[in-house]
């Protein structure tokens, strides 16, 4: 006897207009159809007059799967039908297994079909324009922790995330757990998107924030999607950037802008907190960009609108010099900000009165350069990237009224008096400042507290590095 075949198909979310030709012409010439009974109502117009259609109740897949080799073995030709596509939990891994298992040498032939996420998709607008996932919500065959794990690692990894069978009589909080992982890895305003009986007479589509997301709104017969952090909503449609637009215009900037560009979306998209001001987020984006350090979050403090109101100083030319503490410090600010704004950078060290001074007054060398930097430009921004001393001899002129500063980046690094010294700082109320808080610091990371001052008007588009 010649051994018959199965095809295993998947027809769709439910609307005939979606079913492929392919697997209509499957199901046109088999012999015999198996599926769970609700998938008959959308294929009714396909099926051959003539062929034997069974149906099973739910929770009966291994019964189909054993009905389509008994008569596949007896010669016929059988399609088995799956919703949606049948490899995404569908039937088809099922029945290679029972083969496997089998050893059956009935021919098994796989036909994609429209997935409900991709049915979805289409209906939401584009949401997934970008790397994403999909998570089934049932712990029938998988157990909780395994599931809340990938939740976590989807939400973590900036995933847009399709969620099949979010919800039933009795598994209705799963839903509401995934929701509050996604919070802690999303901005309130993460659109989320959802379609009832996608492509069905029933069909309903709403979309939403992560924040206003109500599990409740949600049925067994939903698709749930969420968009990534670069995601937006507009025109009643969920869009997740490829990229095309962001990286438009790269031909007119250097390598180096454009690897910085690329890392400050990546940085972006890891921080924990997104909601904040746009200069603190500025300020924020660079210092971790130089230290790879993510703890940057909770140590870097900043005035209220401090980079806002620095960059108005510089840009506007009432602020024309800028006093460093060391060279180092000095050197890592971007020669072509400062010739495009044109601003000074002086450090007093190299100064020939500086060796003089600290020696007869026994101070440090930063001390003095700061005492004489002081005395000829009191109104200067001034930046410490290394030395607390240093910056303890300005607040002290501070208080003495010798000095008053159009702004202060307190960066000092290191174990003796540094956090005292950005206490000392912290304590100025009317003077803008930027403060990296603990013993961390450095004169790199000054520096570029500098350099994102001085190219602000570069924020809103998240284009640093036009100076590099």
């Amino acid at each position: 006897m010649n051994q018959g075949k199965i095809y295993v198909v998947g027809i769709g979310p439910g609307c005939e207009e979606d079913i492929t030709p392919a697997v209509r012409a499957a199901i046109t010439r088999s012999d015999v159809v198996v599926g769970y009974k609700y998938y008959f109502n959308f294929i009714q117009s396909v099926i051959h007059p003539g062929t034997e259609c069974i149906d099973t109740g739910m929770k009966k897949e291994k019964d189909r799967a054993a009905l389509a080799f008994e008569y596949a073995e007896q010669g016929k030709t059988v399609c088995v039908v799956s919703s949606g596509d049948a490899g995404i939990y569908g039937m088809a891994p099922l029945v290679l297994e029972m083969k496997r298992e089998k050893a059956s040498p009935v021919e098994v032939e796989i036909l994609p079909g429209i997935s409900a996420f991709q049915k979805g998709a289409a209906l939401l607008g584009a949401p997934i324009g970008h790397d994403f996932c999909i998570i089934s919500l049932s712990d029938l065959m998988t157990p909780w922790e395994k599931i809340e794990r990938r939740i976590e690692a989807a939400a973590s990894a900036d995933f847009v995330t399709a969620i099949y069978n979010p919800k039933s009589e009795g598994r209705y909080w799963q839903l509401h757990r995934l929701k509050e992982i996604f919070c802690q890895y999303r901005s309130p305003e993460n659109p989320v998107g959802f379609v009832r009986q996608a492509g069905r007479d029933e069909q309903e589509i709403k979309i939403t924030t992560i924040a206003d997301f109500d599990p409740e709104e949600v049925d067994m017969f939903t698709i749930v999607i969420i968009g990534n952090s670069q995601s937006y909503a507009w025109d009643d449609k969920i869009i997740t950037p490829r990229g095309y637009y962001r990286e438009q215009g790269t031909d007119e900037v250097g390598i180096g802008q454009e690897i910085m560009m690329r890392s400050f979306r990546t940085i972006e998209s890891e921080l924990q907190n997104k909601d904040i001001p746009l200069g603190r987020k500025w300020a924020l984006l660079h210092a971790i960009h130089t230290t790879a350090d993510f703890d940057m979050e909770n140590i870097l403090y900043t005035d209220d609108n401090a980079v806002e109101t620095l960059h108005a100083l510089l840009h506007d030319g009432k602020t024309r010099t800028i006093i460093t503490d060391v060279t180092m410090a000095a050197s890592g600010i971007r020669k072509g900000a400062l010739e495009r704004l044109g601003i000074e950078v002086k450090c007093y060290l190299s100064d020939e009165r500086v060796a003089e001074m600290a020696a007869r007054m026994k101070i440090t060398r930063t001390q003095a350069g700061i005492r004489l930097a002081a005395e000829e430009h009191p109104d200067a921004l001034y930046v410490f990237g290394n030395a607390p001393t240093a910056l303890m001899e300005l607040c002290k002129l501070m208080r003495l009224g010798k000095a008053h500063p159009a702004g202060v980046i307190g960066a000092p690094v290191g174990f003796v008096n540094v956090r005292e010294s950005k206490h000392m700082l912290k304590s100025f109320t009317t003077i803008p400042k930027i403060i990296i808080e603990g013993r961390k610091g450095g004169s790199n990371l000054a520096a570029t507290l500098v350099n994102a001052i001085l190219c602000f008007d570069d924020a809103e588009g998240l284009r640093p590095g036009r100076d590099v």
